[in-house]
Order: structure tokens, then sequence, then C-alpha cells
């Protein structure tokens, strides 16, 4: 009896190592930090001036479409950028999607740890070819 129950633990410990699976260390890349951080795939913001969405595409990389405020999310957009990406900013769960679109950059900041409760949970900034800050607003989320 006691051979048979070693027996059968040793070739469950061998099936157990030959189907066992080694899971890759990829806790540097972008793509681990959204998984970790469950950044939504789509996400509708409105500003002050601007009705944003932001796609992730199959590749790994996000669009931006925007509409002016008053503008049906069903429109056309006044504007389309591909290819934006993800940066984790600290770890406290903050990060950002950039874009970069005719010598400007937009940033769309996601706001989870802030120093004030009422801080909006997303911030859009564009800045010019020379690095000046046109446009700063906060954003409440429409759908997520």
């Amino acid at each position: 009896m006691i051979r048979q129950l070693l027996l059968g633990t040793f070739c469950l410990a061998q099936f157990s190592f030959a189907y066992a699976k080694e899971i890759p260390d990829n806790s540097n890349t972008t793509a681990s930090y959204a998984t970790f951080q469950k950044v939504p795939k789509t996400v509708i913001i409105k500003t002050k001036k601007f009705k944003i969405r932001i796609d992730k595409q199959p590749n790994g990389k996000y669009l931006y479409q925007s509409w002016n405020a008053n503008s049906k999310i069903t429109a056309k957009p006044s504007m389309i950028i591909s290819d934006g990406e993800l940066i984790p900013d600290g770890s406290g769960g903050n990060y950002y999607i950039s874009f970069s679109n005719a010598g400007h950059t937009y940033q769309v900041w996601r706001n989870y740890l802030t120093d004030s409760a009422k801080k909006a949970p997303y911030t859009l900034t564009v800045t010019d070819e020379n690095d000046r800050e046109v446009v700063r607003e906060d954003g409440q989320i429409v759908k997520n």
C-alpha cells in the first residue's frame, strides 16, 4: 500500500513538472502596468471645451478622438490621433496617455492619487512644439 502511494505521488510530481509553465516577468512593460492598474479599454471624458474618447487598439497603442463639448459623440470627430502610448507616473496608480500631432503633445492624465479629494479624475494637457502649455483642462468621466 505504501509503495502504491509513493508511486502515485512520484507520478503526480513528474506530470506537474512536465506541464509546468514558466511565467515571464514583464514587470517593466506598460502592458503589464496597464493590466495591473486596470486601464479601461475605452473611456470618454468631458472637459469644459472638449469631449475626448480614448480607445485601446489591438496593437496595444491608444487612439485619441475629440469633439467640441457641445457636439454629439456620434458625429465625426474634429481630431483623431493614433499611436498613443501609456506612461506610468509613479507607483500609486497615476498614469497618462501621450499622443503627438503636428508638433503638439496631447496628454490625458489619470489622477488616482492627488493632494485634494476634489481633484478631477482626468486632466487634458496640450503643449506646443516649444513645450509651452497651451491647454490644461480637468475632465469628468462620461463613460468608462
